[in-house]
């Protein structure tokens, strides 16, 4: 079956840089749109990042746009989020999710992982 399993989140000071991984699997992983959204508490899930075949294939949510950059392993079945120059406001539920084709809204997304916690707070 389709697994999406996210890791990577935690407790990091404004202006700090984490990594997110989602590792997948069940399913033919170059040939799906990766996508990372995040939901803050009393908010709608929103878009941040996805990626499709390489990294020639992108698009970013203007609120991460030059600070955070996603990419992908397709040997390794995983794709990334590396975020930096991070704030307060990036707080949130980070998702990975997979798309057949380029797609910014979470309707486009069929299957979610269970979310990985990021903090940024001093």
């Amino acid at each position: 079956q389709v697994q999406l399993v996210e890791s990577g989140g935690g407790l990091v000071q404004p202006g700090g840089s984490l990594r997110l991984s989602c590792a997948a699997s069940g399913f033919t992983f170059s040939t799906y749109w990766l996508g990372w959204f995040r939901q803050a508490p009393g908010k709608e899930r929103e878009f941040a990042a996805t990626i499709g075949w390489s990294s020639d294939n992108t698009a970013y949510a203007d609120s991460v746009k030059g600070r955070f950059t996603i990419s992908r392993d397709n040997a390794k079945n995983t794709v990334y989020l590396q975020m930096n120059s991070l704030k307060p406001e990036d707080t949130a539920v980070y998702y990975c999710a997979r798309s057949p084709t380029l797609r910014a809204r979470p309707e486009g997304y069929d299957y979610w992982g269970q979310g990985t916690q990021v903090t940024v707070s001093s």
